[in-house]
């Protein structure tokens, strides 16, 4: 048995829907309907920024459960498209401000209720998004977590589809900027040089990078610094790539790198560097992680913790809710990972026997290097779904907006801190200021 309304009625009651919300949000934006019909969000739209609905189960779909599990669904299976510009483009052309929010507030709920009756059995066969992580995806509990089923599912993609948006160094951290306007690969550069000086490497320095990703950090610190520098990494891609690198640039001498969980590794080193490392490994784990660095570190050498950070919860209950965009991380894109306020993140280090000398916010940089990603891969669209397919192409290109909504907002944070292994009592041996920091390139 069919539903009771009409595919004409369906039209008519959405446009009737879009209307009365498009004067008081009034954005450049408008929705294509599955007819081709065009219903501009605002008075003065240009038609750049289209929203493209495939049929009335999308709307349907939405008034049924709206989550962001539904509106994820819809957009990587290709029910909702955006044309005219990337997410990027789109998330700041749908800001609309908080009077015109207000206004919405006046919309009559009860015509509201009534132009959607002819969508609530409007079914749109929206199939399983085939790319997710089937596994325990939280694994805060050590004995459950498969850290490196988790490192190769998402460094794993291949280092091809990573090539279309990280820049020339192959680097997937937050980059620093000196300038705004800088370029992504000189933010990249600046970003591997001013981590060599905060850790006061020198000529000879046995120096470790935990999760070293493609090597970009390993590779800086030998050639420009003289360390002697070795990377761990679960990824077999990544692995490989700086493998043939260092073969590349005759670096055998001073640069190697390893297959290894760092909880297994054994060496000794005077710097040891951990970049977007310590979020995949479970707040849990932190007493365990922080514990092995110290084991591995000479006394008074330097370690620098660069990792993502959450806003301070009030409660526990609070601090391990699983929001739907953790969600969505955790399913689709980093599972494993976990997030935790900086100053946690101090605690846990200096129970492990460092002395924390700096802690610095660079939010805003990884909102502007996230961006830079964003667009680079929206830039290689065809050639990004040649290699991964739509759904997990439409999946990154959410995932790289979304982190840089969120740390543009201050909803997501990121932290770099500067401590040293503090084995007895004494001086520290750190310079009086941080004036090497800034020193003239």
């Amino acid at each position: 048995m069919g539903h009771p309304f009409s595919a004409q009625t369906q039209i008519n009651s959405i446009k009737k829907m879009l209307t009365s919300v498009a004067g008081p949000l009034n954005l450049n934006v408008s929705i294509e309907l599955w007819n081709g019909d065009l219903v501009p969000l605002g008075q003065e739209t240009d038609g750049k920024y289209i929203i493209k609905l495939s049929g009335p189960g999308v709307v349907g779909s939405l008034m049924r459960k709206p989550t962001l599990e539904t509106l994820v669904r819809l957009y990587a299976t290709g029910h909702i498209e955006f044309i005219g510009g990337d997410l990027i483009d789109f998330s700041e052309a749908l800001k609309t401000d908080r009077a015109n929010r207000h206004k919405l507030k006046e919309i009559s709920k009860a015509a509201m209720a009534m132009h959607s009756l002819p969508f609530m059995f409007a079914k749109t066969d929206i199939p399983e998004i085939g790319h997710g992580y089937d596994d325990d995806m939280v694994g805060r509990a050590e004995a459950k977590r498969k850290n490196k089923d988790y490192i190769q599912f998402h460094y794993d993609v291949g280092n091809d589809f990573y090539k279309l948006f990280l820049g020339k160094e192959m680097a997937y951290t937050c980059g620093y900027f000196t300038d705004w306007n800088n370029t992504l690969d000189q933010a990249q550069h600046d970003k591997f040089d001013m981590i060599c000086r905060k850790l006061r490497l020198e000529p000879g320095d046995r120096m470790l990078d935990i999760g070293c990703g493609w090597g970009g950090l390993i590779f800086h610190a030998a050639q420009h610094y003289g360390a002697k520098a070795h990377g761990i990494t679960l990824s077999q891609q990544q692995h490989d790539f700086a493998k043939e690198k260092i073969e590349q640039l005759g670096l055998q001498d001073q640069v190697s790198v390893e297959i290894c969980d760092y909880a297994d590794h054994q060496g000794s080193y005077d710097k040891i560097s951990s970049i977007g490392m310590s979020e995949h490994i479970g707040v849990a784990n932190y007493p365990r992680y922080f514990d092995k660095i110290n084991s591995m570190l000479r006394d008074r050498g330097v370690m620098l913790n660069h990792a993502i950070a959450r806003r301070a919860k009030k409660s526990q209950r609070l601090a391990k809710r699983i929001r739907p965009e953790r969600k969505f991380l955790l399913k689709y894109i980093f599972p494993g990972s976990e997030l935790t306020p900086v100053g946690m993140t101090t605690d846990f280090m200096e129970n492990s026997g460092f002395e924390v000398h700096d802690v610095e916010s660079w939010r805003e940089h990884y909102a502007l290097t996230t961006r830079f990603w964003c667009k680079n891969l929206s830039a290689n669209k065809e050639e990004a779904i040649r290699l991964v397919g739509l759904e997990r192409y439409n999946l990154w290109v959410a995932y790289l907006a979304g982190a840089s909504g969120g740390f543009s907002a201050g909803s997501i944070k990121l932290y770099q801190v500067v401590a040293t292994k503090r084995a007895a009592k004494g001086l520290s041996g750190m310079p009086p200021t941080r004036e090497h920091l800034y020193r003239a390139a």
